[in-house]
C-alpha cells in the first residue's frame, strides 16, 4: 500500500487539501536580478522610510506630552534623539546580518 517514490494516497490527499487551502508557504518571488533579494532602490527606501517614520512619532509623542503637560518644548527636545535611536537601530536591523535559521521580514 506504500509506495517508496509518490508517498502514500494519504500524504498526496493532505498535500493537494494544504495546496487549496494556502497553509504551505509560497517561495520567494525573485527580485530585478532573479536571486530573491530586494533592490538597492527597495532596501533604500525602506531605510528612509524607517528613519523618517520614527522621528514623526517620536516628535508627535514629545509634542503630545508637552501640549498635555503645559512643558514646551521639554518633551520634544527629549523624544527627538529617542527617536533618533529608534530609526538607527531600526536601520540596524534592516542590515544586520541574520543567524541560520533566522527570516528576514
Amino acid at each position: 500500500m506504500t509506495e517508496e517514490h509518490g508517498g502514500t494516497p494519504f500524504e498526496d490527499r493532505l498535500r493537494a487539501a494544504r495546496d487549496r487551502r494556502g497553509l504551505d508557504p509560497k517561495p520567494p518571488a525573485p527580485g530585478p536580478s532573479g536571486s530573491g533579494e530586494p533592490s538597492a532602490l527597495g532596501v533604500g527606501f525602506r531605510v528612509a522610510v524607517e528613519l523618517v517614520s520614527a522621528m514623526l512619532v517620536a516628535c508627535a509623542i514629545g509634542w503630545g506630552i508637552d501640549r498635555l503637560a503645559g512643558t514646551r518644548p521639554l518633551f520634544l527636545i527629549l523624544f527627538v534623539p529617542l527617536g533618533g535611536a529608534a530609526g538607527v537601530l531600526n536601520v540596524w536591523r534592516v542590515f544586520a546580518p541574520r543567524q541560520e535559521g533566522e527570516q528576514r521580514k
